[in-house]
Order: C-alpha cells, then structure tokens, then sequence
C-alpha cells in the first residue's frame, strides 16, 4: 500500500443551475471528502490507496462506499452506522466567483469514528499516513482518532502528511488553532494554505512562514499560495514554484486535495521535492477547470500532457 487516508465522505448535492440554491429544483448527487478526493487523485495517478472512514447504513453510504471502491481506492477499513446517518453537503454555486458551502454532518457516522475504528497492521504496511485538520474538528472521537493514528504511524515508520485544511464552521478558530499546531509539531510533512499559515502564525512573507512550521518542529513544509504557486522549504532546501496559469476557474473546491495527490504522487515516484510540488501545482490547475471536487482529478498521461503544454493546447483548439 502507498498511502493510507483517514476522513469523512459525503453525499454532495449541487444545483443543475447557477443562482441562489433556494431557487433550484434539480440538483445533481456527487461525492466528496478531502481525505477520500486525495485517495482517488492518487489512485487516478496509478497508486494504490487506502480510504479508512465510517458511513451511515443507508443509501447514500452504500453510494458512497461503491464510488470510492470503484476509483479503484480500497475500502476495507471502512465500517457502516446503523445509528448515524451519512453527512451531506450543498455547493451553492451562485456565480463563477461566488461558491458557497453548506454541511449537514453534525452526528454523522463519520463524526462518531474512534481510535478502536483503526487497524494497526493496515497503517503500517503504507509507505505515507495522509491526514487532514477536517477530522479533528468532527467530534472528541475523531480528534482521538487522528492522534492514534499519528501514533501508530510513528511507531511503524510511516511518513505522516498533513493538510490543516481548516474548517471555521466546525470549531473555533481558538481551538482550532491550538489542536492543528498540536498536530503539526507531531508529523513530518505539512501542506497548509497560506490563509491557514497567517491564522496559525501571523502574517509574514511565505519564507517567514515556512520557517515557522520548521520550527515548530515539521521536517517539511509546501506553502499553498493559490495563482501564485507555492513555496516550500525543508531543511535542505526551499524555493518558490510558479502556478500553472488557468484561463478560467470553474471551480476551486478541491483544488487543495488535487495539489495533495499531485505531490504525494510526486514523492511516491521518487521525483525530487520541487519537482512533487510542481506536480502538486500541475493537479491542483487542472481540479479548478472542472466542476466537482474529483472530477478534475488527471489519469497519469492528461497530467504529463498538461504540464508540457501540449493538454492546455487541445481545450484551446
């Protein structure tokens, strides 16, 4: 196994039109979850993946499971709820510019995972651990959760990843921020947006904040700062890598789990760091030109096409 994930997933609802969501009549059904998008953006890539989670005994749990198994991501680790239902999710897409997010998970059957919900032996065959800051924030249980797993990553030699990911909606910013930078001084690599870096540590220049999760006691550390690229640092080296330009966002939604599959995938076939982030910038470009949080995510050959060039001149033609 290359990479193991742990998240939510959840039956995403978004209206067949543009415009405010109390005005739409039909919308389409569609999948997401952070940890689960990672998994099927690496798996896309040709890499094998793992997906722990826990789903509600209904319907949408069942599509859930099937979708994901059907990327060609395991799911044997994923357990159901006869007692919790599945969460949900609304994208209210009101223009190109304005995407607004909706969730109805509080007391799903994700939020109630706890550390007896891992197997062991199932983390530490993986060669990465990739987690996310959405977990903790779920419930006490998932926050237990996310440390043991940490833990038994750790303790098997299994390179942890983490994305803060940060949900203002589900916790305070004040908690939030003390339970992330907890998690961050205890993982190797972290891949934070910069938005979240200035709420974690203030507003400095990318280097300073780099620095800043360095100190903190992270290994390494792939700033996201949108257009403009990213800028990562380790403590061998550090550099900026340029966005790959987009004449249209379709939509952002995640584009942030793009970049983490692209630079995982990167890892896992041994290209150097910058060369892990450019492909993380290359994946990310190409989730914003399609709507849907996994539609967007390349097989192997659309992502070599686009980063030479050659895919950006096909949509053109």
């Amino acid at each position: 196994m290359d990479v193991v994930t742990l998240g939510e997933s959840m039956a995403l609802f978004t209206p067949i039109t543009q415009g405010y969501m109390r005005y739409a009549s039909m919308f389409s059904l569609k999948i997401a979850g952070a940890e689960s998008n990672v998994a099927i953006g690496l798996a896309r890539l040709g890499h094998q993946c793992g997906w722990m989670s826990r789903l509600g005994k209904d319907e949408f749990g069942k599509k859930i499971l099937n979708f994901i198994r059907g990327e060609g991501v395991d799911v044997s680790c994923v357990s159901f709820d006869s007692s919790a239902p599945t969460g949900l999710y609304f994208k209210e897409i009101v223009s190109d510019k304005e995407i607004n997010i909706q969730y109805y998970r509080k007391d799903s059957a994700a939020s109630r995972m706890k550390p007896s919900d891992l197997n062991e032996a199932y983390i530490a065959q993986a060669k990465y651990l990739h987690l996310t800051g959405i977990t903790p924030a779920l419930s006490e249980g998932c926050k237990e959760t996310v440390y043991a797993a940490i833990e038994m990553a750790k303790k098997n030699g299994v390179t942890v990843i983490f994305d803060p990911n940060m949900r203002r909606r589900l916790w305070s910013e004040k908690e939030a921020k003390e339970v992330l930078l907890d998690i961050i001084s205890n993982v190797d690599i972290v891949l934070p947006g910069q938005d979240e870096a200035m709420v974690l540590f203030g507003e400095y220049e990318p280097e300073d904040m780099a620095q800043q999760f360095l100190d903190h006691g992270v290994g390494s550390v792939v700033l996201k700062l949108g257009a403009e690229g990213a800028y990562y640092k380790t403590n061998k080296e550090s550099g900026f890598v340029k966005a790959f330009p987009v004449e249209r966002v379709v939509d952002p939604v995640g584009a942030g789990d793009g970049f983490a599959a692209g630079f995982i995938s990167g890892l896992l076939d041994g290209l150097t760091f910058v060369e892990a982030v450019k492909r993380a910038c290359a994946v990310g470009a190409m989730v914003t030109q399609i709507n849907g949080d996994i539609e967007g995510l390349p097989e192997r050959e659309k992502l070599e096409r686009f980063i030479s060039g050659s895919y950006q001149k096909d949509v053109n033609r």
